[in-house]
């Protein structure tokens, strides 16, 4: 059995480093077959992941926060959606929001984090395909991708945002989450975001029906039932099922936004209203859009619309406590 570690020294503030020590202890006191790099970019995480899953190492693990993990996930991937390898992916979480550790039974204490690795039992999960703009141009208003350069394809284990979730993001990611914390900095973030966003029009087409969806604050397209730092979406979507839940938010008003906060924040099931929605959907494409056109996933804003989203083609095997 082969490991390969991807750590990233810059996660948590940087803090994150201090761990490396502990991690090569325990790694090193089980006398496993391992080698590892510390990465210098997330897009480091991206090249070392895909490298190693080329290079046959059976198990490949991610150490840092939610962007570290996406840009390792993704180097498990070709373009098309296809797996490269048949390795599993682990991860070692030092981050601030871990969302995906929690959605996928993944303990945050590094020493169970390991145990669980060196266990080396795992689940089949599917993962979310997204193909969006590599930078904002108005010439995309109201049109869908193309087969130019100017797309990129990612992929994402929790949720992806547009509108609202993006902006709250990069103000959540921005520092704030370092001095109040990972509940309290995204709560006010959040109060900020909804003081100064302006809702609008969205031209979607969801499992090819065209949609105009008016006055929105957010499309969440998911899949696990947390999807950021405390906020939450109670939701059917099964393994296997090929399916994401779509939340939309529209149409709030001040009076809107107590009922809204608390029922996200609680995980609460969603009652279809005039201001959120839930329904289910296999691939959804969304329109360019010149007021909101920022897109997230998985914790950071990571491109722009148009987008078009859907279940990649191989599952992935996360190791993780099985019960």
């Amino acid at each position: 059995m082969k490991y390969f570690f991807i750590l990233n020294p810059g996660s948590k503030g940087g803090t994150s480093k201090k761990t490396f020590k502990k991690i090569f202890d325990l790694l090193n006191k089980a006398s496993i077959n391992y080698e590892y790099k510390i990465t210098n970019s997330l897009e480091d995480a991206f090249l070392l992941s895909k490298s190693a899953n080329i290079e046959g190492y059976d198990v490949i693990v991610a150490v840092g926060g939610d962007g570290t993990i996406n840009r390792v996930l993704s180097g498990f991937y070709n373009e098309d959606g296809s797996k490269i390898s048949n390795a599993k992916m682990g991860v070692i979480y030092t981050g601030t929001s871990p969302d995906f550790c929690k959605s996928y039974n993944i303990p945050i204490k590094t020493e169970k984090a390991i145990e669980v690795i060196l266990d080396n039992k795992s689940k089949r999960i599917q993962i979310g395909k997204i193909v969006l703009a590599k930078e904002f141009k108005m010439e995309y208003e109201d049109k869908l991708i193309d087969n130019s350069s100017n797309f990129k394809t990612c992929y994402f284990a929790c949720c992806a945002n547009i509108g609202l979730g993006a902006q709250l993001a990069r103000r959540a990611n921005s520092g704030i989450r370092g001095v109040l914390g990972d509940y309290i900095g995204t709560f006010t973030a959040l109060i900020k975001t909804l003081l100064c966003y302006k809702p609008c029009h969205f031209q979607i087409i969801t499992d090819g029906n065209h949609e105009k969806i008016k006055r929105v604050h957010n499309i969440s397209i998911g899949r696990t039932f947390y999807i950021a730092s405390g906020i939450k979406v109670k939701n059917s979507v099964k393994q296997g099922d090929g399916l994401f839940y779509r939340l939309t938010l529209k149409n709030m008003g001040l009076k809107d936004v107590l009922s809204v906060i608390q029922r996200v924040y609680g995980g609460k099931e969603i009652v279809n209203n005039r201001v959120l929605t839930l329904d289910y959907i296999k691939k959804i494409e969304i329109c360019g859009n010149k007021v909101n056109p920022e897109v997230e996933f998985d914790g950071d804003p990571a491109g722009f619309l148009p987008c078009a989203i859907e279940i990649a083609k191989g599952q992935l095997d996360i190791v993780c406590e099985v019960d």
